[in-house]
């Protein structure tokens, strides 16, 4: 291997783009730079009092085209010379309707500002409707299609998605020709294709979310879709048989992106995945370890050597899907549908009157007024988190749900909420934010009794991601709850890193991708360790969040069919 051989990964998370220009042989990185989606900024083309979460095509391509010559600008010299590979990740399950020609609606002529026409964001549950109903076609069908997803489909993944836009707007129905997830759509950009039908699919949106499998063939015929509408007909068969793993290449960088960018047409562009599968592989995935990407939401991954996984289906997961982290392996993934996202929402409300009321002061000049907004969003999460971690843990304490966006695992089920109990006149602030700490863990620890519950151990935690570098009360409140180590990955950037390590594989500087991870990984740095006088009150605490989110689960009982596993998945 050539000492200058530098990869590229970019990183399309949910508010902003991140490249990272790497160094193939040991995985240093030389060269970082983030991008923040101006429309998405901005709140355009979002409603969230009706869930829907869109995001313009435009700001994925704005920001891909700046992170990467920025990257290049700051390592200099003949940086761009050396640059063997790209790999991207993106969130997920993030679908657009695109035209023939393979190009989202939303940069065609009349969709411009066509919500419908973009990008439909994980965390868009505009088609919990269309989710219930998939689940209970899948049950009267027959064949168990869903078997492979958990044996529940999500309001948050690519069919029900689908069926919801193709419903909801007589337009795009009729432009659409595919339905692409973003992971798939940005090497396809890269690499100049021309026509939708040769979009190479990733194993891992189409393993997870698409209902691809290769026990069936393929994916459900046909006739599954157009049974439960026929205006699903023919969408199917847009897709073609073939999916490919993250190691496998979509192509090299065509002369377009070559000038835009400033590469070379040698560079090999890799096939996509979802960011927290990649994100795993950054972060030194290891067998029967759950690996936490932490950010808005949580993704819990884990791999399993094939033979292991002979004859078992795990229920309530977001699917199990062979090569979908690491080639050879099944590759297991769940979730919480908000995590990060419970504190912003936490702080977004403290600091309602300071955000409303300061700019009306006539006490305070508007430039003082915006320093100290600035100032008190800085520093209320970790003083907060200072506080919360002096109280004392009492049985009685107030008590969450963590349920704020729904919950993804185990069982998805989108119309669930969030939850607060045993408010006195004594609850204040600190003590609602361990609450709400306690919650998030709590959540967590559901998922990692599931996986054990279906028989499948969980040796150990690796955290990865903003919130577990940057957030020790939080990881120790897991810890206690879990009652197990967590090992803190070194890196922050674990998805772009992950991507890089992928472009290093396609492109040939690395047999495989675990050669790759060995030898680009950071390592880890900090573990949290449960502090045994904390497990009894956590264990007692955790049944009452069980109980409690149960009770919250009857009150919307009736509507509750997006959560009920299909007939055939284990129980």
């Amino acid at each position: 291997m050539a000492r200058d051989s530098f990869v590229i990964g970019i990183d399309f998370g949910t508010d902003s783009v991140r490249s990272m220009l790497v160094n193939a042989a040991n995985g240093e990185e030389l060269a970082t730079s983030v991008f923040y989606y101006p429309r998405w900024r901005d709140g355009l083309y979002c409603d969230p009092a009706t869930n829907q979460f869109r995001q313009h095509p435009k700001d994925y391509i704005e920001g891909l085209e700046y992170t990467v010559r920025a990257c290049l600008a700051q390592a200099g010299g003949n940086a761009p010379a050396y640059v063997k590979g790209i790999s991207i990740d993106t969130t997920g399950s993030t679908p657009v309707a695109v035209d023939r020609t393979g190009t989202p609606l939303a940069l065609t002529a009349g969709f411009e500002e066509n919500p419908h026409a973009m990008f439909l964001l994980w965390k868009d549950h505009t088609s919990v409707g269309e989710a219930a109903e998939m689940n209970a076609h899948a049950q009267a069908f027959g064949g168990n299609y869903l078997q492979y997803v958990g044996g529940i489909y999500s309001s948050e993944w690519y069919w029900a998605k689908l069926l919801r836009t193709l419903r909801a707007d007589t337009a795009v129905r009729k432009a659409c020709h595919t339905w692409v997830e973003h992971c798939d759509w940005v090497p396809f950009l890269l690499t100049g294709g021309q026509h939708a039908d040769a979009i190479k699919r990733g194993v891992c949106a189409a393993g997870h979310k698409g209902l691809w499998s290769a026990a069936f063939g393929g994916y459900p015929p046909d006739d599954f879709f157009t049974s439960l509408d026929p205006l699903l007909k023919g969408y199917v068969q847009t897709l073609g048989r073939d999916t490919y793993t993250s190691a496998q290449a979509a192509g090299h960088l065509s002369p377009a992106w070559v000038a835009r960018l400033g590469l070379s047409t040698d560079v090999v562009v890799g096939i996509g995945a979802f960011d927290c599968h990649m994100g795993a592989v950054g972060g030194q995935i290891e067998p029967y370890y759950l690996s936490k990407v932490m950010g808005t939401s949580t993704c819990d991954m884990m791999v399993i050597p094939q033979q292991d996984m002979e004859n078992k289906l795990i229920s309530g997961i977001c699917g199990q899907v062979d090569g979908s982290i690491l080639p050879g392996m099944i590759g297991l993934e769940a979730g919480q549908s908000a995590f990060g996202d419970v504190y912003a929402w936490y702080k977004k409300l403290l600091l309602w009157p300071v955000e409303t009321l300061l700019e009306s002061s006539s006490l305070v000049p508007p430039e003082i007024a915006r320093q100290l907004k600035t100032e008190l969003g800085d520093k209320l999460i970790a003083t907060l988190a200072a506080q919360a971690g002096l109280l004392p843990l009492d049985e009685h304490d107030e008590l969450a749900v963590d349920w704020l966006n729904g919950r993804r695992t185990p069982d998805a089920n989108q119309l669930l909420t969030g939850g607060l109990m045993g408010l006195s006149l004594g609850s204040d602030a600190p003590a609602l934010f361990k609450a709400w700490v306690e919650a998030t863990c709590f959540g967590a620890k559901a998922i990692a009794d599931r996986f054990q519950y279906e028989g499948i151990p969980v040796k150990g935690i690796i955290a990865l991601g903003g919130v577990a570098r940057k957030a020790p009360y939080v990881m120790q409140v897991m810890a206690n709850v879990m009652n197990k180590s967590i090992r803190i990955h070194r890196s922050e950037q674990t998805c772009a890193l992950g991507a890089a390590m992928f472009a290093a594989t396609v492109a040939g500087i690395h047999p495989w991708a675990e050669v790759a991870m060995q030898a680009m990984g950071q390592g880890f740095d900090l573990t949290f360790e449960p502090q045994p006088a904390t497990v009894a009150y956590y264990q007692s605490r955790y049944k009452k969040y069980q109980a409690f989110g149960a009770m919250i689960e009857r009150s919307v009982q009736p509507a509750q069919a997006d959560s009920q596993p299909v007939q055939g998945a284990l129980a």
